[in-house]
């Protein structure tokens, strides 16, 4: 019978460090996983922001690029929504991806500098 211990000082309890993988094993290899930018665009002050960026995110997809990065992605891009840019007057979204080293080495050969990281 295993003994668990949990601590009396409720909230007090340091948390435990998270722990991070960036391998990955797909099948019988392992794989170095690299999370970038592969996507951004601003979009202006607008009242449901989510709903105006769906047109370039399905633009970005459609497009050489996107296509590449969905089959190739280790998960699914995901799409974040960053802080409202009061001096612009808008959002600024980007898509994040997950790729293998050998696909983040190409990534980086052809698309890389077009990237606008402003």
């Amino acid at each position: 019978m295993a003994i668990t211990k949990t601590s009396d000082k409720g909230y007090l309890v340091e948390p435990k460090p998270a722990i991070v993988h960036d391998y990955i094993r797909i099948g019988d290899q392992v794989h170095r996983i690299h999370k970038l930018i592969v996507h951004r665009f601003k979009m202006g002050d607008v009242e449901d922001p989510d709903l105006y960026a769906a047109q370039p995110l399905w633009e970005w997809q459609e497009s050489e690029m996107g296509k590449w990065v969905m089959s190739r992605a280790v998960d699914t891009p995901e799409w974040h929504r960053q802080n409202h840019q009061f001096l612009l007057w808008g959002y600024e979204y980007i898509v994040v991806a997950k790729l293998k080293d050998v696909d983040y080495t190409f990534w980086q050969l052809k698309w890389g500098l077009t990237v606008d990281t402003n």
